[in-house]
């Protein structure tokens, strides 16, 4: 069980974005414990392409895996880089991975149980992929010619406990089993389980007030970070794999 934790060096939105500290603590560096604490994650790997992003994550305990430019740029996708992650963790320790965990570190207040979950939603229930999730309550709307809604009708304002349950995906966690994983190329295929979390620990750090808004939040959501070096041994650089 494989956890990997993209991380390039380039961030539009928030410059530095994954080095950011919250709570004191590098974005990545959070990641890296929450993963490296989990009881059935057997290693974490960190794909980057940022020498101080990779000092961080084995800071952090977690191994590295050089990140090609080819997938580090702004239009390429984590699972790009997850599957070039399984290539070269494989190669270099001689093991196969049954399931991979794709963590995103721009998940501040991603927990270890979160981890933990996704995995055994698919090793333990049977499920193909899993996702984090967290109760929402919204009434969405879309603009157009006359704005609509898309989850109501705006016609009905029905009691929150008289509509139907929505899930926010959180982009936090994501677990996939590898053979389907490959052949599907994307994290959601077969059967998706979806692991409830805690709807006041849900942010993305997508722009520079998301960042403001962790950092506020982190004394009151702080409370277990596990210690650096969780994440076991001591971490070696792994080289980029040339078959990707």
């Amino acid at each position: 069980m494989l956890a990997v934790i993209p991380a390039r060096g380039g961030s539009k939105g928030v410059p530095g974005k994954n080095l950011a500290e919250v709570g004191g603590v590098p974005l990545v560096a959070r990641a890296a414990r929450a993963c490296g604490a989990a009881r059935n994650v057997s290693a974490v790997i960190v794909s980057t392409d940022d020498a101080g992003i990779a000092e961080a994550a084995r800071e952090a305990g977690a191994e590295v895996v050089a990140r090609p430019p080819g997938i580090a740029g702004d239009t390429a996708t984590s699972e790009a880089a997850v599957l070039h992650a399984l290539d070269a963790y494989e190669a270099m320790h001689g093991q196969v991975v049954d399931v991979v965990v794709l963590v995103q570190c721009t998940s501040p207040f991603l927990a270890t149980e979160d981890v933990t979950g996704v995995v055994a939603a698919v090793l333990e229930d049977g499920a193909d992929t899993a996702l984090t999730v967290a109760p929402f309550h919204g009434f969405l709307w879309r603009q157009g010619g006359d704005a609509h809604g898309v989850n109501h009708d705006k016609a009905v304002r029905p009691r929150r406990q008289d509509r139907p349950q929505d899930l926010l995906e959180t982009g936090a966690a994501y677990a996939m089993r590898v053979p389907g994983f490959r052949k599907a190329g994307h994290r959601f295929f077969g059967r998706t389980a979806l692991v409830r979390t805690d709807a006041a620990r849900v942010l993305e750090i997508d722009e520079p007030a998301d960042l403001t808004r962790a950092r506020a939040l982190a004394p009151l959501l702080d409370t277990a970070c596990p210690p650096l070096g969780a994440a076991g041994d001591s971490p070696g650089a792994v080289p980029p794999n040339p078959r990707s």
